[in-house]
């Protein structure tokens, strides 16, 4: 009932929204077509500065593009942003993050990210919360590299630092509301406006309903619907001249169903028919078991759904002190997630799998920092969190009639001391640098894997790890002329370790994983800002890098691990290219190209391992490999780009964009083969009178109904494969209403 009066609420927002903005004012004016390129502010070192002045490797999303280039949650960013990879490992709702080819391949909500995603500032932990719907957002910008001396959180990947909008000094309302291919709908609202001279509020909500495309092969049952609704509330005090508070809290609640997976081979189910390969890619299959029902709390009807319930508060603090300002940043987040996955897609219970978590975290930041035009400019911190994340997860594995139950219950406690600053050896060269500090303890207790018949459960055993760890980054910046920076940087990056949640516990947590990062750069532009083109180049010594490996249960055969990679390295950069050739006519462009190889690694051969042993088990016989000179399993190539045109006849205003990527080959270690490149295409063209503030869009997204997959699966066995297929072409209309 909650999700249909939040969806209620949302509605009668946009409705709010819409007939003030009719009632009570003539339509704002239009932004007249652009000549040059404007300036991007960002806060990406945690002051206000153009982004073409910050030393770091930075794409920057505004929040008005989110629509045109199709993102709708963060795994969407891989197709705008050259040299990043998202996905839902395994169609599941935990996402990774990959940037340069930093970054894990794993399903369970315990572990550290290699990438840090934060929302105004507060950092996510737990990559699982951050699936709720991109909302009221005024940019997004992603930092590639390690980054460690400007955030409270350490990670080897690079930052995602989502940017929501901030409370107004003047009355305003806006809507959106779209419809689409499948009977997918989506209405976003809100509401801004000053309550007194010093006090200012901003309400937005969002719900995101429809959209089921796949179907069952056995029933015809439709599997995909989207059932996402959220409400933000933005409250700014200006106690004086010099002190203000943001209070901000976010609720969310998704229930989605989860994503159906495709057979790519055939299929021999234990017990059951031999299902051959799917020839149309929108079938799958699913059908939970009573016990795993029982265990979720769901009817026998339940298809692979998603019941995840947020909430975040949090309060930040500005003081201007006089030489120096003073910021405090004070969090707390409280998710809870339950998820059933069908991993086999069939109605036999091989690979059927139920989530369950629940995470708090409370975090304390306190920061100082310069308050002048001097040559040196620096800032300190310290940052602490304290963590909790029950969880685990039932499985209903290769037709075994118990359930397997995996809990734990793990708590992080951490605290790092971070610095940065930038120093003006003259008018052109700068130096820039910053250390880091960061002590964690982590522990883990559980019982371990168990077969649920009833019998007697072992006592739990505790396990331990902790990091104490030096990071830091430092380089110069040289002004080449008042239009092209040059930089070159030399960071360490340390990530935590962990623990493996999967399948088993293990006493020996996997190691936090080390990256000398190497970057150089430039950015630059040309003929009156028309032109923007900045690039980077990196090399990366990565120690210990953690990877999804594999491992064998004598009784149950493969089970997936975390497990560390000595020694490898990865090499490459990007380019970003912005054109506006003529006015109204813009044009941009990306590449990101990077390769990598193991250097020392010897890892399980699984299907070697499989093939010396009887098809179901016991596995006696473990066969190893050494993979040292082999290609690290990201794709090679990323490419993307954007054309759009504004033009005018009479009173109406036109818009059209499109914009597209490309993704190369990459290896599935899960399922041994290769997930094929493909391309992808989204278009859109607008138009609203002039004389008024609103628009009407028709779009298409997956314009060319191109064939990609998100990941693959071989859990039960090397020939049995799965994958995790995209939504093919839709295409909707969209209408923007502001005052």
């Amino acid at each position: 009932m909650r999700q249909y009066l939040l969806g209620a609420s949302v509605i009668a927002l946009a409705v709010a929204a819409s007939t003030t903005a009719m009632a009570q004012t003539a339509p704002a004016a239009r932004p007249q077509v652009a000549t040059a390129i404007d300036d991007v502010i960002v806060t990406a070192q945690r002051r206000e500065q153009a982004a073409q002045d910050v030393g770091i490797a930075l794409s920057v999303i505004g929040g008005e593009q989110l629509d045109e280039k199709n993102i709708n949650v963060v795994n969407d960013l891989e197709n705008a942003v050259p040299n990043m990879e998202v996905d839902s490992q395994f169609g599941s709702g935990q996402p990774q993050f990959r940037i340069r080819g930093i970054g894990a391949r794993e399903y369970s909500s315990n572990n550290a990210s290699t990438v840090g995603v934060y929302v105004d500032e507060v950092a996510h932990p737990y990559t699982v919360t951050t699936q709720g719907a991109l909302f009221d957002v005024a940019r997004l910008e992603v930092l590639r590299g390690p980054q460690g001396t400007l955030y409270g959180r350490n990670t080897t990947g690079g930052a995602v630092n989502i940017i929501t909008n901030a409370p107004t000094r003047e009355l305003s309302a806006g809507v959106v509301a779209e419809y689409g291919t499948f009977d997918r709908f989506k209405i976003e609202g809100f509401v801004s406006g000053p309550l007194s001279d010093n006090l200012r509020v901003r309400l937005a909500a969002i719900t995101d309903q429809g959209g089921a495309w796949q179907y069952n092969r056995d029933t015809g049952e439709a599997l995909g619907d989207v059932d996402k609704t959220a409400i933000r509330g933005r409250l700014v005090w200006d106690i004086n001249d010099n002190v203000n508070i943001n209070l901000n809290a976010t609720y969310a609640r998704d229930q989605s169903d989860g994503l159906g997976f495709r057979l790519l081979s055939s299929y021999p189910a234990i017990g059951g028919p031999v299902y051959p390969p799917d020839t149309e890619w929108r079938i799958t299959g699913w059908r939970i078991s009573p016990a795993l029902a029982a265990a979720a709390g769901v009817p026998l009807s339940a298809k692979p759904f998603r019941d995840n319930e947020g909430f975040d508060l949090n309060a930040i603090v500005r003081a201007d002190l006089g030489p120096v300002n003073l910021t405090s940043i004070s969090a707390y987040q409280t998710f809870d997630r339950k998820e059933y996955n069908d991993w086999d897609s069939t109605r036999f219970y091989e690979s059927d799998v139920l989530f369950y978590n629940t995470i708090k975290v409370l975090s304390q930041e306190l920061r100082l920092d310069s308050n002048n035009e001097g040559p040196f400019q620096w800032m300190v911190g310290a940052h602490y969190a304290n963590e909790s994340n029950e969880g685990g997860f039932f499985t209903q594995f290769r037709g075994l009639a118990p359930l397997i139950e995996t809990a734990y219950d793990q708590s992080v406690e951490a605290i790092g001391v971070f610095s940065n600053g930038s120093y003006e050896l003259s008018e052109r060269l700068r130096l820039v640098g910053g250390l880091r500090y960061e002590y964690e303890e982590r522990s883990l207790t559980s019982v371990g894997t168990q077969l649920l018949t009833g019998g007697a459960v072992p006592p739990p055993v505790t396990y331990t790890t902790d990091l104490s760890e030096v990071s830091g980054r430092f380089g110069m910046e040289y002004d080449l002329s008042d239009d092209a920076l040059f930089y070159a940087n030399v960071a360490r990056g340390v990530k935590s370790g962990g623990f493996t949640t999967y399948n088993a516990t293990s006493s020996t947590p996997f190691r936090p994983e080390i990256v000398w990062a190497y970057e150089a750069g430039a950015k630059t532009e040309l003929f009156d800002r028309r032109i923007r083109l900045n690039g980077a180049v990196f090399y990366y010594d990565y120690r210990d890098q953690q990877v999804q490996g594999l491992e064998y249960d004598r009784d149950n055969g493969r089970l997936g691990k975390i497990t560390n990679v000595p020694e490898s390295h990865i090499y490459g950069g990007e380019v970003e290219f912005t054109w506006v050739v003529v006015p109204g006519l813009e044009l941009s462009q990306n590449v990101g190209y990077k390769r990598g190889k193991y250097d020392v690694f010897n890892a399980i051969d699984g299907p070697a391992t499989d093939a010396a042993n009887p098809v179901n088990g016991p596995w006696d016989v473990i066969i190893t490999n050494d993979l040292s000179d082999q290609r690290l399993g990201f794709p090679t190539l990323t490419y993307g780009g954007a054309v759009s045109y504004n033009w005018a006849v009479g009173d109406l205003e036109f818009r059209a964009e499109t914009n597209y990527s490309y993704r190369s080959d990459l290896y599935s270690v899960s399922a041994n083969s290769i997930i094929p490149a493909y391309w992808l295409a989204n278009a859109s063209l607008s138009v609203g009178p002039s004389s008024a503030d609103w628009t009407v869009t028709l779009w298409s997204r997956n314009i060319f109904d191109q064939y990609f997959e998100e990941s693959r699966n071989g859990f039960n066995s090397s020939s049995r494969r799965t994958a995790s297929p995209h939504q093919p072409r839709t295409v909707g209309v969209r209408l923007n209403l502001k005052y």
